[in-house]
């Protein structure tokens, strides 16, 4: 890979998005959260008690990084983050874990039973990654029982090898896999 380009680390919280940006981080990719885009361009909101996380105006952020980012970055600029799918990343990549073990990862957290049946519901019903645009340059993962070390290989290799392949040649449907 000669030239930089931005990619979003996305998926439903759980899946391991900070774990493998935090592996990347180490082979000197560079890592940007999320949140703190939002809070850069003034898009991230005061924290909502029910749920204890600020709200992000995706669409507010989107606007501005169109603006922002017309000028190609010279790094692998990783932005890690729930719904970074969403911005005007050069390439995707969606982490996803089967929604009973991701029930028990959140569970472990200090979520509500509500935002863990939430996020547990947006996981098995593929979230918004299933509307998306193109299939190129995306990478959809299934966390559930692989090693961070593995997941962070794949995607290391992925990106080195200029993102090939394209895809990954499988979709992960949880609902068609529990109905077998």
């Amino acid at each position: 890979m000669g030239e930089g380009c931005r990619i979003a680390l996305s998926g439903t919280p759980g899946t391991g998005k900070t774990t493998i940006a935090a592996l990347l981080a180490k082979e000197n990719f560079k890592i940007i959260t999320l949140e703190t885009l939002a809070k850069k361009y003034e898009c991230l909101g005061e924290v909502d008690v029910e749920d204890n996380s600020k709200p992000i105006d995706m669409k507010k952020l989107k606007r501005k990084l169109e603006i922002s980012w017309t000028n190609m970055t010279r790094d692998i600029v990783i932005i890690d983050g729930h719904l970074s799918h969403q911005l005007p990343c050069d390439e995707k990549i969606i982490l996803r874990c089967r929604p009973d073990i991701l029930q028990a990862r959140l569970e472990k957290r200090d979520y509500t039973k509500e935002k863990v049946l939430g996020n547990v519901e947006w996981e098995l019903i593929g979230g918004p990654w299933n509307d998306k645009e193109d299939s190129d340059g995306w990478l959809e993962l299934d966390t559930t029982e692989l090693s961070k070390e593995d997941a962070f290989e794949y995607i290391r290799n992925w990106i080195i090898d200029d993102f090939k392949p394209t895809t990954r040649g499988t979709e992960i449907d949880w609902i068609g896999v529990m109905e077998e």
